[in-house]
């Protein structure tokens, strides 16, 4: 991915973080959960939820493309280029797949 699809990843993504850090540090200074009951409770509320995935998904969306340019500016020979880039993918697919689990499997 390079050119204009990925630095509008890049900076969609980062804005949208942004916006959601803002959110999470607002409502933690405003309006604190007393209890990790209450904090449990607000976290899977179907809006903060559904708004915590899709930034882990611009979280992981943003690394992919930044570090993705570092790979193929720095690493040499084309295999191991790809070797890292899998190793990369993998470990990003990884971490998606365990804050799905984490996120959506307390909802019982």
């Amino acid at each position: 991915m390079t050119g204009l699809r990925a630095w509008m990843i890049q900076r969609l993504s980062a804005f949208f973080m942004l916006g959601f850090l803002v959110f999470l540090l607002a409502h933690f200074v405003f309006d604190p959960p007393r209890s990790y009951a209450a904090w449990r409770a607000w976290m899977l509320s179907p809006g903060v939820s559904v708004s915590a995935t899709v930034f882990f998904a611009a979280l992981l969306a943003h690394a992919w493309v930044g570090l993705q340019d570092v790979i193929l500016d720095y690493v040499g020979p084309v295999a191991f280029r790809v070797f890292v880039l899998a190793v990369l993918a993998l470990g990003l697919a990884a971490l998606g797949v365990w804050f799905i689990g984490l996120m959506w499997s307390g909802r019982g």
